[in-house]
Formats: structure tokens, C-alpha cells, sequence
């Protein structure tokens, strides 16, 4: 395990890539509004608070009126225009956060507004069975697919709003029902989404983000363990290549930890410190056929999922139940053979 001192490092390490308008890049150069919000979770815990004002006023400039953020940004202007809808959801999962580490309510109601356009976004890209489709083009066409791992972290998100409404006490019932109903399709019916089961994403997340817990995650989890877990070096990527990744490692982390198997998480967080630097930030990835860090970049989304996984495990801030105690109510089994959904596309 790593302490608080250690936890610090790596988010110094997140703050040092921070780009002057508080944009946090990945390696490549340019800024998406997941990624962004994932590393100003991890810059909170640390309690870098200078950093995580400036990755919030980033997202205030950059929101768009329909309440998304462009794809891809470079130097502040957008290179990709399509508007991702696990992008814009995410900032509900980052406000909720912050509020729960900070417990500042000001700053909470005054970004509120900035979260109720970007989850209304995202709502209404949901298709008549409850899948949320991936994006709206730079044209403003929905896309005609929705994704598994996407919708999972939309899950969380919508829940994330959820509270936040009831905390300020404005209430949006109909992110309730839209986060109701994506779970019923993530957890009954992941044939309405794309085929990317080679990513070990599309493997846990489903449990990540609180769509499927109890019985039917544990089975998930133990489905394809050993195609992903690479015993002492963390887990694949993608099944089919040598390469274990710092951040879907952590990840994994956060989900078996959110159903009580600290066990296996501890050794798995373990497992991937092989992959940190000396100045605390880590390598994206390891091919261990090659010996190499594969790609050759230390990136901040990987420093912050390792942040993220730490609090969860050592309860370093009041964000450290985040992945746990955000999730779908429980509900009995449903047949997906007779629910009553539209059949899923084969």
C-alpha cells in the first residue's frame, strides 16, 4: 500500500501536467472532460484545491449550450466537436464528489446549474428500452449505439445527480427513472450494447458503476478473471495482448472493493505499483512479452485512478465511499426474456 504522503506525491504529479487555462491533457495534448474530472477527484483528495479551481472554471468555459462538452480540446478550442455523453455525465460523479470531501455547499449550488445542463444532456439520448447511445455528432445527430462501459459510468453519474438534487433540494425525478432504467438494460441485457468484450472496461464496469451488484457481480467478476487478471502485474487491458494498465487495474480495485472483497482489491493495488515513478506519477502500462512500458508516458488518468483507489481502501478523505455507496437500489432478478424491453439488437 501507499500512506497519505505518497497519495500526495502522485496528485503533485497530476497538478505538475495542468495546463495554464486548468485544462488536466492526457499525454497526447489534448483535454476531455471525463478524463479532466477524473484528475480533479484525485487532486481533491490530496486537497490541492488551487488545481481543482481552475479544472472547474475549465469546465464552466467549455460547457456548451446544449450541456456538452466538445470531444476532444486542444489549447482551449475543439479538435473533435461530437459531444460524448459519459463526458458531460461524469461532472455530476465530480461535483458530488467534491461536495462529499469538501462539504463546501456554495460552490456546490453554484456549479449545480453547470451539472443540471450536462445530465439533462444526457438523458435525452436515452433510447425508448434505457440504453444512453455514446454521443451527438458535431452535427447534432444521436448516435445509433449505445456502449457497455459508457452507460456504466452514466449510471453512476445519474445517481451522483440524484443527490445532489435531493441535497440542495431541487429534485429531478427523471434522472431517477433514466438511471433506472439504464440499470435494468446494463444488468439484464448486454446484448443492446456494442461488442468491445476484449476490453476488460466492458468486463467490470457494469459493477464499477453500480448497475450490477450482489450475487450477479460476483459471478461477473469471477467470469472472466482469468482472462483479464495477470497474477502480480495487474490487469490486461485487452484480452488479447500482453499489456496490463495502471488505471483499468485501479478501477477493478474500486469495484471489488465496492462488493466488500478488499482481499483481492489490496492485492491487485498492490500488484501495480510496479508501475510507479519516482516522482510519484505512474506509467500507463506495462507489455511484459517485451519487458517495455508500453505506451512510453506517464499519464494523469492513471495517477488519478490510483489516488481514487487508495482513498477507497484507506479512507484517506469523505469522498472514499464514492464507488460504493453509489448504486441501484436493489431490485429482484428480472428474466430478460420476459420484462416486457424491446428486444435488444442481436
Amino acid at each position: 500500500m501507499i500512506g497519505r504522503e505518497e497519495v500526495v506525491r502522485t496528485a503533485l504529479s497530476i497538478a505538475a501536467i495542468q495546463q495554464e487555462d486548468g485544462g488536466v491533457p492526457w499525454p497526447e495534448g489534448h483535454v476531455d472532460a471525463w478524463n479532466h474530472v477524473e484528475c480533479l477527484m484525485a487532486m481533491a483528495v490530496a486537497g490541492l484545491e488551487e488545481p481543482v479551481r481552475r479544472g472547474w472554471e475549465w469546465l464552466e468555459r467549455h460547457q456548451r449550450d446544449d450541456g456538452s462538452w466538445p470531444m476532444k480540446l486542444v489549447g482551449g478550442a475543439a479538435v473533435e466537436r461530437g459531444g460524448e455523453s459519459n463526458h458531460a455525465a461524469y461532472v455530476a460523479a465530480g461535483l458530488w464528489h467534491h461536495h462529499l470531501v469538501t462539504g463546501d455547499r456554495e460552490v456546490t449550488e453554484r456549479r449545480w446549474p453547470m451539472v443540471k445542463a450536462a445530465l439533462d444532456y444526457v438523458a435525452g439520448l436515452q433510447t425508448a428500452r434505457g440504453e444512453i447511445v455514446w454521443e451527438r455528432d458535431a452535427q447534432g445527430r444521436a448516435s445509433t449505439y449505445a456502449l457497455l462501459t459508457g452507460c456504466s459510468s452514466i449510471h453512476q453519474a445519474l445517481r451522483c445527480g440524484v443527490l445532489l438534487a435531493e441535497r440542495l433540494g431541487d429534485p429531478q425525478p427523471h434522472w431517477e427513472l433514466a438511471a433506472d432504467r439504464l440499470a435494468h438494460v446494463l444488468a439484464a441485457h448486454p446484448e443492446a450494447f456494442a461488442d468491445k468484450s476484449r476490453f476488460s472496461m466492458d468486463w467490470y464496469y457494469p459493477v464499477l458503476g453500480g448497475a450490477v451488484r450482489g450475487a450477479q457481480a460476483a459471478e461477473l467478476m469471477e467470469r472472466e478473471w482469468a482472462t483479464f487478471v495477470v497474477p502480480g502485474l495487474g490487469i490486461r487491458c485487452v484480452s488479447d495482448e500482453p499489456w496490463v494498465t495502471g488505471a483499468e487495474t485501479c478501477e477493478l480495485v474500486l469495484a471489488l472493493d465496492a462488493l466488500g472483497d478488499r482481499e483481492r482489491a489490496r492485492r491487485l493495488f498492490t500488484d501495480i505499483q510496479h508501475l510507479r515513478h519516482e516522482d510519484g506519477s505512474y506509467w500507463t502500462g506495462w507489455q511484459f512479452a517485451n519487458r517495455k512500458h508500453f505506451p512510453h508516458e506517464r499519464s494523469g488518468y492513471t495517477a488519478a485512478a490510483v489516488v481514487l483507489a487508495a482513498d477507497a481502501l484507506e479512507g484517506l478523505s469523505a469522498g472514499a465511499g464514492l464507488f460504493r455507496d453509489v448504486s441501484a437500489p436493489p431490485v429482484p432478478p428480472s428474466d430478460p426474456d420476459r420484462c416486457g424491453c424491446t428486444p435488444a439488437r442481436a
